[in-house]
Formats: C-alpha cells, sequence, structure tokens
C-alpha cells in the first residue's frame, strides 16, 4: 500500500501501550483500519485516511514538518522535541509526570542545588530548560533507554525520568526531588491544517469518545419532594432529564456524572431516598 496525496494522514505510535491506546481510540471513534504485518500504513474504511505507523517520539517532528498531518503521541515528547504544532484534544490517556530523581539518602532538597552535577535523562531540552530556570547548570548524561541504574552506576547524581508509580524509583531507593511537568496522551496537527474539513471530523468523534469514557450515565427514582436536593447533587452535563413516574409523587431522573465521581454520588442519593440507582457506560456522545 502506498500514500494517497489526497487522503488526511494520521500518525501513531507503532508499538507499545501508546500504540494499543491509540489504535483503540481511533477504532472507538470509528475509524476502522486493518494493519498487515509490518505493514507502515493502513486505509481507513469509508474515509479519506491513511494511518501511519511511527515511533513514538517521532510523531510531533513529523506533523511539525508536514510528513503528516495529525499524529497521537505523549504532550512530553513535543515538549522535549520543541515541535511546532497545534494541540488539538487531550486524549484522557497515558497520564504521566516527569520528575527530577535523587537517591533517598541525598542531602539535595532543590534544583538548584544540582548546579555543577551530573544528571542523566531522556529528555535533555526540558531537563535544561527547566534546571536554568532554577538557576542550575548540569552536566547531561544523555541516554535513550531506563536511567534509573545510572546513579547506582555511578554515572550521575540525579536522573530526570518519567514517573508512574513510583515503585521502580523505589526499587532503586530514590526519590522525587520535583516535578517538570505532568503530560498525557494528545491528539496534534500540522498549523497548515491540510484536510481541516476532515480532520475536524476526526477531532469531534475522538471528542466523542473521551468525553464518553471520563461519564457515566446514571438513572434514579425520586420524590418530587426532594427533586430540587437530587438535583444539587446531580445538576448534570448542562441539565438532568426529569420523567413523570406513574406514581405523581416520585420521578426518574437520567444524568451524566463523571465516572470518577459515581460512587460517592450513588451514596447521597441513597441517603436522600433515591431509589433504583443505575450507572450505565457511555460508548460515546456528542455534547
Amino acid at each position: 500500500m502506498t500514500l494517497s496525496a489526497e487522503n488526511l494522514r494520521i500518525g501513531i505510535p507503532s508499538k507499545g501501550r501508546l500504540s494499543e491506546l491509540a489504535g483503540e481510540l481511533l477504532r472507538d471513534a470509528g475509524l476502522s483500519f486493518r494493519r498487515q504485518e509490518r505493514s507502515l500504513f493502513a486505509r481507513v474504511k469509508d474515509m479519506p485516511i491513511d494511518v501511519t505507523f511511527l515511533r513514538t517520539e517521532d510523531i510531533p517532528v513529523l506533523v511539525a514538518e508536514g510528513a503528516i498531518d495529525m499524529g497521537i503521541t505523549g504532550a512530553d515528547l513535543i515538549q522535549e522535541s520543541a515541535a511546532t504544532v497545534n494541540n488539538r484534544l487531550n486524549l484522557g490517556v497515558g497520564q504521566c509526570r516527569l520528575a527530577i530523581c535523587v537517591p533517598d539518602e541525598s542531602s539535595i532538597q532543590s534544583p538548584a542545588q544540582l548546579n555543577g552535577l551530573r544528571v542523566a535523562t531522556s529528555f535533555p531540552h526540558c531537563t535544561d530548560t527547566f534546571l536554568r530556570t532554577h538557576g542550575a547548570k548540569v552536566h547531561l548524561v544523555t541516554l535513550s533507554g531506563s536511567v534509573e541504574v545510572m546513579i547506582a552506576l555511578g554515572v550521575a547524581d540525579a536522573i530526570v525520568d518519567l514517573v508512574e508509580t513510583g515503585s521502580t524509583l523505589a526499587a532503586n531507593r530514590l526519590r522525587v526531588l520535583c516535578e517538570i511537568g505532568r503530560y498525557e496522551t494528545v491528539l496534534i496537527q500540522n498549523p497548515a491544517k491540510r484536510l481541516s474539513v476532515v480532520a475536524d471530523r476526526v477531532v469531534r468523534r475522538l471528542e466523542g469518545v473521551v468525553i464518553a469514557r471520563a461519564y457515566s450515565l446514571l438513572e434514579y427514582n425520586i420524590s418530587r419532594k426532594k427533586l430540587a436536593e437530587a438535583e444539587k447533587i446531580t445538576p448534570g452535563f448542562n441539565s438532568p432529564t426529569v420523567s413523570s413516574l406513574e406514581d405523581s409523587e416520585w420521578c426518574a431522573v437520567r444524568v451524566m456524572v463523571r465516572r470518577g465521581e459515581v460512587i460517592g454520588i450513588m451514596e447521597r442519593l441513597e441517603a436522600l431516598g433515591a431509589t433504583a440507582i443505575l450507572e450505565m457506560q457511555i460508548t460515546n456522545c456528542r455534547l
């Protein structure tokens, strides 16, 4: 298969967890494609879109250069590359934080105290920019792989790396000195906005999936006397949907609530006297 100049080109990671997340998001948004083994390209069914499989860290640069029109990658990699791109949508997945880490027993308490020391990282641009704002000029040891063991090997006095659960740090007897930034997976676009109508359709479709994943649909029955109190608990995205029940003193409420708040809201509704409280998954939406 060859790329078509008339098609929108979207780059996604070729392997790893982010590749799985990106492919799942696109398919949930109705962008159906099938990747042949070892193929670098795939065509989206029923839409003028080609999907290109690339190294995650190359996607920001390739979008900036116009080799591809859009891409799914990490915001940390965009900052590191200093690529000029438009961030079209935060995708709500792949959250991480970039942090400066030092040994547990280290006396260092601030970034300024790293001045003159050695720092190992896969993010030299982000690291140097951050440390210079704190008055620290360091010797950067730039690596492409794992950096957690570099202190134990005597290569560095501190590291800058992505931190998720912190278990790897604990295993290497390291602690977070401070955070450089927090990032997530994003959809980016070349500033020229080639094929903007198709690109906007992609953004809108993905937006529907991202919002749907962040919310649940909650249904419950409540006495009309307590409806106003219930609406304060569940105000909804704009407002709740209220329907009459056969018993005129009761009504049914349907409302969107943030998924992370569902359990607490259900408990508050139950304490208020609500019954038949049901949570339902939203797979897609338009708001």
